[in-house]
């Protein structure tokens, strides 16, 4: 019979464990080195394997002076490929490192977690499993619209719609607040395939949208700046102009309110016998 040396067990002990994979999927914000975050940074930094879903070489050049093994992702697109299938396969990409016992580091355009499917996926998907999985903000789209056009959302109130989602959908415009429309140079576009689509597609986001507002509406076209030596992009133009607008898929639509804020008289009403009931409740309570 086999008997156990102790230092067999003291060996076994000591033996150190397999690495545990992890998981963080970090936004760039949208200018180059001027938007990134220090525990962005510091994530891309530290990972043992950095995905990049930037189609900047650029980026990708300033991504290799902070971590030796990054890997771009932009060869997983294809011609007449759904973008649905791409991002899938990121997510398995970057789960199969995880998997392996890797520091990953999913690198993204802006916010990881606006118009981005694949690292909400990917940190779902590693969470279930057990792995530990982070989100970094980064600064969006969004952020900078609000500085370079210069509103803020909360005076009128704002709406966001993906422009093929509001066209395909029935959504509910409130035109008393601003309507911020994404993705508008591919709007129409059911089958996740392409990088445009035509005027005919635009006439129809302008059919729907002058359900709400009057054909010379004035809207801007706006996109934001990539790198610290560009302007931001702001064209004013009618809504019915739209339709011969040159836009790509980075294009925002945003449109001003087109009538006033209407106040609810029963509910200020309402709002006031509320006020009354608190203040003769904080009377009774000091007699």
């Amino acid at each position: 019979m086999h008997t156990q040396n102790p230092t067999d067990k003291q060996e076994n002990a000591q033996s150190p464990q397999e690495p545990r994979g992890r998981l963080a999927c970090v936004g760039l914000g949208m200018t180059l080195g001027s938007h990134i975050t220090p525990l962005a940074r510091s994530h891309i930094e530290q990972a043992d394997v950095v995905f990049v879903a930037v189609s900047d070489n650029l980026v990708e050049s300033w991504l290799n002076g902070m971590n030796a093994d990054v890997r771009s992702l932009q060869p997983y697109y294809g011609k007449n490929k759904p973008r649905t299938t791409t991002y899938r396969e990121w997510v398995d990409l970057m789960m199969a490192e995880v998997r392996a016992g890797k520091t990953v580091c999913g690198v993204f355009y802006g916010h990881p977690g606006v118009f981005a499917w694949s690292p909400h996926e990917a940190i779902r998907v590693a969470r279930n499993e057990g792995f530990e999985a982070y989100m970094e903000p980064g600064i969006s789209a969004e952020d900078c619209l609000y500085a370079d056009i210069g509103f803020d959302p909360g005076r009128f109130g704002c709406q966001h719609f993906e422009a093929s989602q509001l066209l395909a959908c029935e959504h509910r415009i409130n035109p008393m607040g601003y309507l911020v429309l994404w993705q508008v140079g591919v709007v129409g576009d059911l089958t996740v395939k392409r990088v445009s689509t035509g005027r005919d597609y635009r006439r129809l986001l302008i059919e729907r949208l002058s359900e709400d507002y009057p054909s010379d509406h004035a809207i801007i076209i706006y996109r934001a700046a990539t790198l610290p030596i560009e302007r931001a992009e702001i064209r004013h133009m009618t809504l019915a102009e739209l339709g011969e607008a040159d836009l790509t898929p980075e294009h925002t639509v945003v449109l001003p309110p087109a009538k006033p804020l209407t106040l609810d008289s029963v509910m200020v009403e309402r709002l006031k016998e509320l006020d009354q009931r608190s203040l003769l409740s904080q009377e009774t309570t000091h007699s």
